[in-house]
């Protein structure tokens, strides 16, 4: 197990540093840059903050220096927020996104395991079909249309939630949802078919056979084992959650990373960008590791030997 872990962050360490490379890379390539505004600075000004941001220096030079700087836990500075560092623009939006992912990942799994697992122990009952029902169009929707939809009719015409901010439960409700319904949607899918294919198993068959209880069969036969895709699914969409929404975040102005990031886009701000992309990056692949160890935790059949 040792050796599976330290070989795959290894691999981490590798991924980290193409995905630091590629966006470096867009972001040069792309037209405009940290000082284009609504009015132009005077070329004078301009080179001084080349200069100052070591923005004037050849492209692998730049690279370089924020490789080595990164690795010592240096992001670099913002443009944008009055040369803040970006480490600390992103611990002051991090505790606000993952709450928001948070919350909206319990519900998905709050709502779509149940479901899911219901549709299966009711093949082609009305609850069955409910739950298909409830996947295919929620799985259709997008969140950010799911959003507007939401506001428009909670916070414009009922009039019972607020439409944007954050720091209340109320305002918790709506975004949180937007996020959740389509991992949900993903979750209760998977959960039925997986739970169909497992109840079709020999091992359920003779375990009702030899009489045990139902709800032992339900738990140690069938749930354990159809939980492994279910964990698949949920580790992706954890890290996704987690890591925040660049859309929902925008349109219910919650100051979190992905609103961070949507700004920084919008402002070239090269230190934000890339600061926002290391950490998303950083934090999928670490929770794909813990995924792969959960593994072995389910099903002991699973070794990394």
């Amino acid at each position: 197990m040792l050796k599976y872990i330290a070989r795959r962050i290894g691999w981490m360490l590798v991924t980290m540093f193409f995905v630091a490379f590629i966006t470096f890379s867009l972001m040069h390539l792309v037209p405009g840059g940290p000082w284009d505004r609504e009015k132009t600075l005077a070329p004078a000004v301009v080179e001084a903050l080349n200069a100052k941001y070591g923005l004037d220096k050849p492209f692998f030079v730049q690279f370089g220096d924020y490789l080595l700087n990164a690795v010592q836990g240096d992001l670099g500075v913002t443009y944008t927020y009055q040369d803040r560092n970006v480490t600390d623009v992103i611990a002051q939006g991090l505790p606000i996104t993952a709450t928001l992912g948070a919350i909206a990942f319990l519900t998905a799994l709050l709502i779509g395991i149940p479901m899911g697992v219901a549709a299966a122990l009711k093949q082609n009952s009305f609850i069955d079909y409910g739950a298909v029902a409830f996947s295919t169009v929620f799985a259709s929707i997008p969140g950010f249309v799911l959003g507007i939809f939401m506001m428009a009719i909670f916070a414009v015409i009922l009039h019972w939630l607020p439409t944007s901010g954050w720091g209340s439960w109320q305002q918790v409700i709506m975004p949180a949802f937007a996020l959740a319904a389509l991992p949900a949607a993903y979750t209760a899918r998977i959960t039925r078919a997986s739970m169909l294919e497992v109840i079709r198993q020999d091992y359920v068959r003779t375990a009702r056979a030899k009489g045990l209880n139902e709800r032992v069969v339900l738990t140690r036969h069938i749930g354990r084992n159809a939980l492994i895709p279910v964990v698949t699914v949920a580790g992706p969409e954890f890290a996704a959650l987690i890591t925040g929404s660049f859309i929902i975040e925008q349109i219910f102005s919650i100051p979190g990373i992905g609103r961070l990031f949507v700004q920084g886009v919008f402002q070239r701000d090269y230190g934000l960008i890339m600061g926002t992309i290391l950490f998303y990056a950083f934090a999928i692949a670490v929770v794909n590791l813990i995924v792969d160890i959960l593994y072995g935790a389910i099903d002991p059949r699973i070794r990394y030997d």
